[in-house]
């Protein structure tokens, strides 16, 4: 009888990457069903039924589903049986954390040899957790901090705003576009928010809003 081969999908907005993926796991034990270039072939391709695995880009534009997290959780929802090894470029402890939280349990980073991409994939199909070593030490980051005391912050809902804002994965700058700030606004209702809250850097205030298990407070 032969043996079973775990079906594959990749995804990636540029081919180059697509292709060294495609030579990084042609080992006799995973099948390469196909390739997508954005959220809507990606979708089209899972509705047929034809892998056990995505591997994928964090962030790919275009495509009627978006990427990154809010499609992640869509796909872990209208597939429950889809295992995702995520290839990303991102440093954000928190959104790994908030990534990890929606089960994609496979994160590979860019900058880690391609050589981890396939035990990353029979890990997944098993159902364990895979980082490759960048990805780990991002993470581990979040465990240097204990967590400040569970009590009621008042931010003013501009704090509030950028926080969860950031706390999303976005930039200063991105921020500042969004809600029609500069700059330096955006920073100095970021750094109160800390203040108040009682942290003193980014790893920490991750670690108080997952501990937390909450979202700051509007006042």
């Amino acid at each position: 009888m032969q043996p079973y081969k775990i079906r594959v999908i990749i995804a990636d907005d540029h081919p180059v990457i697509v292709t060294g993926i495609k030579n990084a796991i042609s080992v006799s034990t995973i099948d390469i069903m196909d390739s997508a270039r954005n959220s809507t072939q990606i979708i089209q391709l899972l509705d047929k039924g034809i892998a056990d695995v995505l591997v994928t880009d964090y962030a790919m534009p275009g495509g009627e589903f978006g990427d990154g997290l809010p499609l992640f959780e869509f796909i872990l929802r209208r597939y429950p049986n889809i295992k995702i090894v995520v290839i990303t470029m991102m440093d954000n402890p928190g959104v790994l954390r908030t990534l990890i939280g929606l089960g994609v349990r496979c994160i590979i980073s860019k900058s880690d040899d391609c050589s981890h991409l396939i035990p990353a994939i029979h890990i997944a199909k098993s159902g364990g957790r895979y980082f490759s070593p960048t990805i780990n030490a991002i993470l581990q980051t979040l465990d240097k901090f204990p967590v400040g005391d569970n009590k009621t912050v008042n931010l003013s809902k501009r704090e509030s705003e950028v926080l969860r804002l950031y706390l999303s994965g976005m930039k200063i700058n991105d921020i500042a576009q969004q809600l029609h700030r500069s700059k330096q606004t955006v920073s100095t209702q970021k750094s109160n928010a800390m203040k108040k809250i009682g942290v003193s850097s980014d790893a920490y205030l991750f670690k108080y809003a997952l501990e937390v298990d909450r979202m700051l407070s509007s006042s």
